[in-house]
């Protein structure tokens, strides 16, 4: 049953973009159908395989490293209450997006010194010739398993205004689709499993070509550029620039985060006062509309109104606030209902980044400012499938 109710699932998220798409008729079908298929050989490989699995855990284990070596730098400028085993226990701000900082920074100098640039061109180069995707939109796709969704275009920002709608909505799906690896870090210390983050990151740039690719198919003519060159350097003077900027990056979005969720949490239960006294709270109004896709998630009992409750506050508030609500139960929930939930809930797409994506990429491209205003909503929505369509796939493989 479980398994029937995942491939509906599957079958739902696609019949939903089809619905929203731009242009039906221009859908390239076998593009679609390939991506799908590259898509669960992937999960397959990280999910099933044993050897897969070796590498995802290794992978996280390493990052879960480097993500330590942040807390050196809180504890020196916070002292005792940058760890949580102090008596003043768990602090978000310092504990949680202090560490931000750190990766930013990181990712800045990686940024600088070419090695992101390499790895996004060539799994983009791979993405391009299997799925006739452009060079430009292909890279955009994979530099956001890495970077930001107003951070990866800055790679290719020279060639945007060249850029067709279809090629931006792979921008704006795979931006609000995906994790940067700064953000991460956040969710690890709310207690997010690294492995869980690492697959749902995985995933990001096949599932935002086929959900993009539907919503919004290449019925424009591509313009053809002899060689895309990535900006890897930036505004940036040398190493130890980039390490600044990236700093600097880190913490205004640390801040960010910060002031959105006193404002986010706080308007939340000025809300549920207000719905009180009916007897009623937004996360129960969530919970019974987003239910339907716990339902075909194959979820089991009082899980399927939690998951509606999870994916409603992901998408309405932001993803901090639906993982700051899912780590606590992890640990009583069994392997498949976990991952699952983790993986849907991955990724920017939510209400506010509409605006972030548009007004950040616009000063990149004014000329492209009203094509995103237009798009927005749209890539909000195929962000937030590129997401379940993950999850179904992963959890359908785990059924198997």
């Amino acid at each position: 049953m479980k398994i029937l109710l995942n491939i509906l699932g599957i079958i739902v998220i696609l019949a939903l973009m089809f619905a929203i798409s731009y242009n039906r008729k221009a859908i390239d079908k076998k593009q679609i159908i390939k991506a799908l298929i590259v898509q669960f050989i992937i999960a397959a490989l990280i999910v099933k395989l044993p050897a897969g699995r070796s590498v995802i855990s290794s992978v996280s284990d390493a990052v879960a490293k480097v993500l330590g070596y942040g807390s050196e730098g809180i504890q020196f400028v916070f002292g005792s209450l940058g760890l949580s085993s102090a008596p003043t226990g768990f602090i978000f701000a310092f504990q949680t997006l202090g560490n931000i900082v750190f990766i930013s920074a990181l990712v800045g100098v990686l940024y600088y010194l070419g090695i992101l640039g390499f790895i996004v061109s060539k799994i983009g180069w791979v993405l391009g010739k299997a799925f006739k995707t452009s060079e430009v939109e292909s890279f955009v796709a994979v530099a956001n398993m890495f970077l930001g969704q107003t951070d990866s275009p800055i790679l290719v920002s020279k060639y945007l205004n060249l850029m067709t709608d279809s090629e931006i909505m792979l921008v704006l799906v795979s931006g609000m689709g995906s994790m940067s690896v700064s953000i991460i870090a956040g969710y690890v210390a709310l207690g997010i499993p690294m492995e869980s983050l690492l697959i749902a990151s995985t995933l990001v740039p096949v599932g935002s070509i086929i959900i993009s690719k539907i919503v919004c198919p290449q019925s424009d003519k591509v313009n053809e550029i002899d060689e895309v060159k990535m900006d890897r350097k930036g505004n940036n003077e040398n190493v130890i620039d980039a390490l600044s900027a990236g700093a600097m990056d880190g913490m205004q979005m640390a801040m960010a985060i910060g002031a959105a969720l006193i404002a986010i949490i706080s308007i939340v239960a000025l809300i549920n006062g207000i719905l009180g006294n009916f007897g009623l709270s937004l996360e129960g109004i969530l919970s019974y509309i987003f239910a339907p896709i716990g339902y075909m998630m194959g979820l089991d009992g009082g899980n399927i109104l939690k998951a509606g409750e999870l994916l409603g506050s992901k998408l309405v508030l932001n993803e901090f606030v639906a993982y700051g609500k899912l780590a606590p139960i992890l640990a009583g929930m069994d392997q498949r209902t976990a991952l699952m939930l983790c993986i849907s809930l991955a990724g920017f797409a939510n209400v506010g980044s509409i605006g972030m994506c548009v007004s950040g990429i616009s000063i990149l491209c004014p000329e492209k400012k009203s094509t995103l205003a237009r798009l927005g909503v749209r890539g909000m929505i195929g962000g937030f499938s590129v997401s379940l369509l993950s999850a179904l796939i992963v959890g359908l493989l785990m059924l198997i």
